[in-house]
């Protein structure tokens, strides 16, 4: 057989060996999902499906943190009365300082669980008890391999590696703030950083937060804005598609194509920015700006 054929039969078997390749061997994402809620009353069919998730990994058992709440001890055992009533086998709930989340041996919490559910509160708080931790470490390592993670409120607003604190740094009064789109003004910090290449906000119709991720994404144009309202989760898949479940909306502020500029007195301007207003069922892929849905 001639060079020029034999290059061309092994090209042929190589790309038959390709398209018989499922998408999913394509796949180089975590394996896991995400469940962010938004915040407010948690519809049942959210509760179940985070179960439901969770049964495919480990051993389905449920590990809750609580450390976000002001109430931790009110919280922990009704998280964990509410997934066991969505038909988990298993659930613990977990109240950690900093000094116990250090231990080398920490992690351990974590064995045989298909699911873990951060609950709402300050997501400083939490933060502050497991960032760079052994847990955070292998919570990491595990949503790779397939683990399902959940949270509301608070516990949203950690999932992202650029966390909004909550906090403006030019109005201490409650009553104005988020009143301008300015540069400088959205104090952040490091979240857990499951999702990188985007920043979540919770409550985010009910309370109007729209001044204050519209500023950060400007500032910070590579990042999609996901404003989740509450009684509304985004089910983050494993394919990296951002499924919308619940009962409201999710608004998402995309200017990665778009031409930001910069005022003297640093207000933010913008032309060009894509905004989605999504419903339950939509399916946004953020890599391509796209969604998908009954209505599309």
């Amino acid at each position: 057989m001639k060079k020029s054929a034999l290059v061309l039969f092994f090209a042929a078997l190589l790309l038959a060996a390709l398209s018989s390749l499922s998408p999913a061997a394509f796949q180089t994402g975590p394996a896991g999902s995400l469940l962010i809620i938004g915040g407010g009353d948690r519809p049942d069919g959210l509760t179940k499906k985070f179960v439901e998730l969770s049964r495919g990994f480990g051993s389905g058992k449920i590990v809750i943190f609580t450390m976000a709440s002001g109430v931790p001890l009110e919280v922990g055992p009704e998280m964990v009365a509410e997934v066991k009533a969505a038909g988990a086998a298993e659930a613990f709930s977990y109240q950690l300082t900093r000094e116990e989340a250090l231990k080398p041996d920490s992690a351990n919490i974590l064995d045989g669980a298909g699911g873990v559910y951060f609950c709402g509160g300050d997501q400083s708080r939490l933060t502050a008890v497991l960032l760079d931790t052994p847990i955070h470490k292998k919570l990491l390592e595990l949503y790779a391999q397939g683990l399902v993670v959940a949270g509301t409120s608070a516990g949203a607003a950690v999932m992202s590696e650029v966390m909004i604190t909550g906090d403006e740094k030019r109005t201490t009064d409650e009553n104005a703030n988020w009143q301008t789109v300015e540069a400088g003004n959205v104090v952040t910090s490091r979240g857990f950083g499951f999702v990188t290449g985007a920043v979540m906000d919770q409550h985010f119709i009910a309370r109007r937060r729209h001044n204050r991720l519209i500023s950060l994404v400007l500032e910070n144009p590579k990042l999609v804005g996901i404003g989740i309202n509450e009684s509304t989760a985004v089910w983050v898949r494993p394919d990296g598609r951002y499924e919308i479940a619940g009962i409201g909306q999710v608004i998402v502020y995309d200017a990665r194509n778009a031409s930001v500029s910069r005022a003297n007195a640093g207000l933010l301007g913008v032309v060009g920015m894509t905004v989605h207003i999504l419903l339950p069922g939509d399916v946004y892929d953020p890599a391509t700006g796209k969604v998908e849905g009954a209505r599309r």
